[in-house]
């Protein structure tokens, strides 16, 4: 008898195409329906393999629906909403892909994000469809600049480096905080200087974050490092909403102490804060990062990929979770 295979939304028909060549696949048509979680257990309940995406919820429960269940293959770079340790507990390998393929997709989205606010492109969108056009030179839309600012990026992995390299098209002045420097050759090459944490809010006209979520990080931007920014300055987060109380996010922007946010994660996503809504000075996607339909495909496959490895009784080449197998 065929595996089967249960997919959460709609992913490249590439990667389903492929996976049909092995196994009997399943999947939510809709992409706008995130599974709840009795359609979650009722899947995993008569599949051996779930397919998730990174807005899917795993928790315990949902994993032991079935207890002949032998991979969860995601498409995220960190499972943060899946129970590893319930699937440890089970030995059922728990498979991601390679963070770096999201470093150019996701740079390019801070910097949608970082244009659009600055020049409050969305607002000027709104308005233009209500047939409101104050003028080609009335002062009703000025915003900030870019060229020739100085762009504060906060944690230089993958995508901090992406998102620095991406400043110099602008004349940038990039400075950066991660608590592993650069190498003085690699500062060169990408034309960054250092700075101490505190100094990047001082000093930047926009922050742009992309450091990663742990529990060291949770709430590492608040109310004091929002005060520290300039009034003229704007904040730019790709990464995870978590990093940021959002609370102190929400102050800052309508008490106008920072000029804007160009946001694509939420500390409670999928839920957004109505208050987020309402602010004008605010650009928002769904977090769409890695929303590039190329990316997205091989991505897809890249799960595929690791699907492929536990049907024919291999190791994951991705997997979360490797223990699993100096355990067996």
């Amino acid at each position: 008898m065929r595996p089967r295979v249960y997919i959460t939304q709609p992913i490249a028909p590439s990667a389903i195409e492929r996976l049909q060549q092995v196994a009997e696949v399943d999947w939510n048509p809709d992409p706008l329906h995130i599974a709840t979680k009795q359609e979650l257990i009722d899947a995993v309940r008569t599949h051996d393999v779930l397919f998730c995406l990174l807005h899917d919820r795993i928790d315990r429960e949902v994993i032991a629906a079935n207890p002949a269940l032998r991979l969860i293959a995601s498409t995220t770079i960190t499972p943060a909403d899946i129970d590893i340790t319930a699937a440890t507990e089970r030995g059922i390998p728990v498979t991601t892909v390679p963070a770096p393929l999201l470093d150019d997709a996701t740079a390019d989205l801070a910097w949608s994000l970082l244009l659009c606010v600055a020049r409050r492109v969305a607002e000027a969108d709104r308005l233009i469809r209500a047939n409101v056009i104050p003028g080609s030179q009335s002062c009703y839309f000025e915003g900030g600049g870019v060229s020739r600012k100085t762009l504060g990026v906060l944690g230089m992995g993958g995508v901090g480096r992406a998102a620095a390299r991406r400043a110099s098209g602008f004349s940038m002045r990039v400075i950066y905080h991660d608590p592993r420097r650069l190498s003085d050759e690699d500062e060169r090459a990408l034309g960054v200087t250092w700075v101490a944490f505190e100094e990047l809010f001082r000093h930047a006209d926009f922050v742009s974050l992309h450091v990663a979520l742990t529990p060291a990080t949770h709430h590492l931007v608040g109310r004091h490092e929002f005060a520290l920014m300039k009034k003229t300055a704007y904040f730019i987060n790709t990464a995870r909403g978590p990093i940021v109380d959002q609370e102190a996010l929400i102050e800052a922007l309508q008490s106008r102490s920072i000029a804007g946010a160009g946001l694509d994660v939420y500390e409670h996503e999928p839920a957004i804060d109505p208050r987020i809504w309402a602010l004008a000075n605010v650009v928002l996607t769904p977090h769409i990062g890695s929303a590039d339909r190329e990316l997205r495909e091989t991505m897809a496959n890249v799960a595929v990929d690791n699907i492929f490895a536990v049907l024919a009784g291999q190791p994951a080449p991705n997997c979360w979770n490797r223990q699993i197998y100096t355990n067996r």
